[in-house]
């Protein structure tokens, strides 16, 4: 069976070079990465990766750590952080939350006990004793999505005021005034965010926000479908929905087709991401959708930059804003009259 020396003999290198090179190749030369990789094809040498875990400390396992895996955003965006973690021989586990910080502790416990390089994690609501963990953990963690402001580690998300301030202008543009606003859970930093975008362009065209028209839907399909039964069914109902996430927008289509609404000739809806099988749901949501591919690129590249990282001074907490792209679908129409 070859070995590392044989590496080294025909590459002409040192066994610890070898070493380096296959653990991590950007910190040896082009040239010498090449001659390396070439030595070990020729004699048939494949490192060892539970030897490599146990001497670096840690092993190539990336864990993903999401709210709930019901979102179809997060199998995307997981589909994605795998492609890149595997272009850089790194795999990716998933493990789901269920936005409860107590299983959300555990489950890092268990990844940290595997000792996994590093952890990219969509935290959820984290407070006292759970945000100090959090801070204080030696792993390597990216934010994702959410952002939790008093975490000092990266974060990558998108402008999530500007996704809803697109989708409220484009309705007010259409001519509606009276416009409700699904939100996400209640406490969240990107339900926050998305309703401070929401109300902010309200206020910019002279209409002062509506809180009754302006309720929780918890990220949850079925409970969008019970509010927008209740918003529906007042006698000054709204004349278009802005939902803070697709699984939201189908709870409230399908109320909007239980009631025998027209949509968009009754009520309009508009929200943001996409959702599966898009092509096919009457009429086509016209939405703002995230750049999963970009986004999942910079959390994994910000992660592996701190796994591989042997300078004497840490990385700066770094933060990537991506813009979204609105398109235009069919379920937005001017109000009637």
């Amino acid at each position: 069976m070859a070995t590392i020396r044989d590496v080294a003999k025909m590459a002409k290198v040192s066994i610890s070079t070898v070493s380096v090179a296959l653990r991590d190749g950007s910190q040896v030369t082009p040239e010498t990465l090449r001659r390396i990789t070439e030595a070990a094809e020729a004699v048939g040498y494949s490192p060892n990766p539970v030897a490599q875990s146990l001497k670096a400390g840690r092993s190539r396992l990336i864990g993903v750590v999401i709210g709930s895996m019901q979102n179809p955003w997060f199998g995307d965006l997981m589909a994605a952080i795998e492609e890149t973690a595997l272009e850089h021989h790194h795999l990716v586990t998933l493990s789901e939350t269920k936005t409860d910080p107590l299983r959300e502790r555990a489950i890092i416990d268990a990844l940290t006990g595997q000792r996994v390089g590093g952890i990219i994690i969509s935290p959820h609501l984290p407070a006292g004793d759970h945000l100090q963990f959090l801070a204080t953990l030696k792993t390597p963690l990216v934010a994702i999505d959410h952002k939790i402001e008093a975490l000092n580690t990266d974060f990558v998300g998108i402008d999530n005021e500007l996704a809803t301030a697109m989708l409220t202008q484009h309705l007010l543009r259409l001519g509606h005034r009276r416009i409700a606003h699904i939100a996400g859970t209640a406490g969240l930093w990107t339900s926050g965010q998305r309703e401070k975008g929401f109300r902010a362009t309200l206020l910019a065209s002279g209409i002062e926000p509506d809180d009754a028209l302006i309720v929780d839907g918890q990220y949850s399909g079925d409970v969008a479908y019970d509010q927008t039964m209740r918003l529906l069914t007042r006698p000054d109902r709204p004349t278009a929905i802005v939902a803070a996430n697709s699984l939201m927008a189908l709870g409230a289509l399908q109320a909007i087709n239980d009631l025998r609404f027209n949509c968009p000739d009754d009520i309009s809806l508009a929200t943001i991401d996409s959702v599966p099988w898009a092509s096919v749901i009457c009429p086509q949501l016209t939405v703002v959708v995230q750049p999963i591919a970009e986004i999942a690129q910079a959390a994994t590249m910000f992660l592996l930059d701190r796994i591989h990282h042997r300078g004497s001074e840490p990385i700066k907490p770094r933060e990537k804003i991506f813009v979204p792209k609105f398109i235009a679908g069919r379920s937005c129409a001017p109000p009637r009259g």
